[in-house]
């Protein structure tokens, strides 16, 4: 018979493009998924995957059984969704990808709520970029996803996964005290069309959302350094090296010297969501860690409907 988990490694294969890249989002060693491989050739008969320089390429019958252990392994996971409803039991692992502000503003305080409510569930989080983090929830390697999106940004969710929106964040420009910004209500991107900014890496959400504030005045930001961490971001801020936006959610208190200026134009706000797999629904696990992590983030959170 065909081993379901051997089933779940080819099919991070095919998402992955390397056994290493697979092994490491399934939390397995390489040498682990190889063996789980090497076991479906032997039950099918067929060779499954082919070397391509340094990765390694599905064959056709790998993409075939791919295919179709997507499917398969979807209606097993609904099955056994709906046991642990049916059940009454409330137990198991849910395995969280999270952005870093989320991680220090919600998910810390979600693990004390879920504790007190369903002891029995475990909330294992991983710090992910919020494009990849959707990647490994549709993949199958993370259960369940906190994310966020700059508007208008958007943030492809693909059609099997769910989406529960929990509220906004706005993010504000960081100045030091001594800065001519530091005494105003508000500011708008044309206040600080030369100034030196300190920014996160390229490539990420929040990059491209202080480019898109820029371009949409026909400039780009200057950016002074980048670093991946707030934290970082904010004591460049003290030192005077730098301005800074930063997202309120996870910021904690700031320190003396750094002041924070709401910008308005445009209004620099993310919409936080959480993302599951439509298979998890009925689990009791998921409900709750949903309901757990909702519950936190209503404290900090703008409401949707907020102005």
């Amino acid at each position: 018979m065909i081993d379901p988990v051997a089933l779940r490694s080819l099919v991070a294969v095919e998402a992955h493009g390397s056994v290493g890249a697979a092994a490491a989002a399934l939390d397995y060693t390489p040498s682990a998924v190889s063996q789980q491989i090497k076991r479906l050739e032997t039950q099918t008969g067929v060779q499954l995957l082919e070397r391509q320089g340094r990765g390694v390429l599905l064959t056709e019958a790998g993409r075939t059984l791919s295919d179709a252990a997507r499917s398969l392994l979807a209606d097993m996971e609904r099955l056994e969704s709906r046991l642990h409803r049916d059940s009454g039991e409330t137990v198991g692992t849910v395995r969280l990808a999270t952005f870093a502000t989320a991680y220090r503003g919600v998910v810390v305080g979600a693990i004390g709520r879920l504790r007190s409510t369903a002891p029995d569930v475990v909330l294992r989080p991983d710090e992910i970029d919020p494009w990849d983090a959707v990647d490994a929830v549709a993949a199958g390697t993370h259960d369940l996803a906190l994310v966020h999106n700059w508007e208008p940004l958007p943030l492809a969710i693909p059609d099997h996964l769910e989406v529960r929106d929990l509220g906004r964040d706005r993010a504000d420009v960081l100045v030091h005290e001594s800065h001519p910004l530091a005494a105003r209500r508000s500011i708008g991107v044309r206040d600080v069309l030369d100034e030196h900014w300190a920014s996160v890496a390229p490539g990420s959400i929040c990059h491209q959302w202080l480019q898109k504030m820029y371009a949409d005045v026909g400039r780009s930001p200057r950016i002074a350094h980048v670093a991946l961490e707030f934290a970082t971001h904010v004591a460049l801020v003290a030192a005077g090296e730098a301005i800074a936006l930063v997202p309120r959610l996870g910021r904690g208190p700031l320190p003396v010297g750094v002041v924070a200026v709401p910008i308005v134009d445009p209004i620099s706000e993310r919409t936080v969501s959480l993302v599951w797999r439509s298979t998890m629904t009925a689990s009791p696990a998921m409900a709750v860690a949903v309901d757990c992590l909702a519950a936190e983030a209503s404290r900090d959170l703008r409401p949707l409907s907020g102005d």
